[in-house]
């Protein structure tokens, strides 16, 4: 099981979950999955990032600031930017792997298929927590038909590899049509909701047992 309760207290997800975290901008999305992947790494998980909105160097700083001080966390990213972005000669390392563009669907798959057998295989990882962030950023660049059918590969790597998986999407960047057909996708559903000056966004879930 995969438990929450640093995050959402009370709630434990089954390996092979697929939770989409979903809301307006500056409501704390990327934030929460951060910390979902952080209390993971902080009880031993591995932990993967799949980036098309920041570079690797971004990702692996902001990921440290969810990871307590004496913990050194397995974590991979593949990155989605910085090659696309041209700026020198990127080469893989055991942290990063980098994809062509968020247009690369097949190669994504790859780097996560290849960092998921190396934390089983090689570190002896068998919970794992995968993030993809962001959804909006693939229907950026792709149609909603290629973006689902990767998502329903990628939701199914997660299922079969007995990972949580976490996906961040806005919530108004995209029609009710869009957001109702990519959440026949997902397990669970975490909602936020913008507050009033000063308060924190509400969070509302469905299909999260507690």
């Amino acid at each position: 099981m995969y438990d929450l309760a640093d995050v959402l207290p009370d709630t434990e997800l089954d390996p092979g979950t697929n939770v989409l975290v979903a809301g307006p901008p500056l409501t704390g999305k990327r934030r929460i999955a951060f910390e979902i992947l952080g209390s993971g790494a902080n009880r031993g998980d591995g932990s993967i990032v799949v980036t098309t909105k920041d570079s690797a160097d971004k990702v692996l700083e902001n990921f440290g600031d969810h990871v307590s001080d004496d913990v050194d966390p397995n974590i991979g990213v593949v990155d989605c930017v910085t090659k696309q972005r041209g700026i020198g000669t990127i080469d893989d390392d055991p942290r990063i792997k980098y994809a062509s563009s968020p247009v690369d669907m097949t190669g994504i798959g790859i780097k996560i298929s290849e960092f998921l057998q190396d934390f089983y295989e090689s570190r002896g990882l068998t919970e794992n927590r995968v993030l993809l962030h962001s959804v909006s950023t693939l229907l950026m660049y792709s149609d909603l038909q290629t973006v689902f059918r990767f998502l329903h590969v990628f939701t199914g790597r997660i299922q079969s590899a007995d990972a949580l998986g976490v996906y961040v999407i806005d919530s108004t960047a995209h029609d009710d049509q869009t957001m109702n057909t990519l959440k026949q996708l997902f397990d669970a559903v975490i909602e936020l909701e913008e507050a009033a000056d000063g308060e924190e966004p509400e969070i509302r879930t469905a299909g999260l047992s507690t």
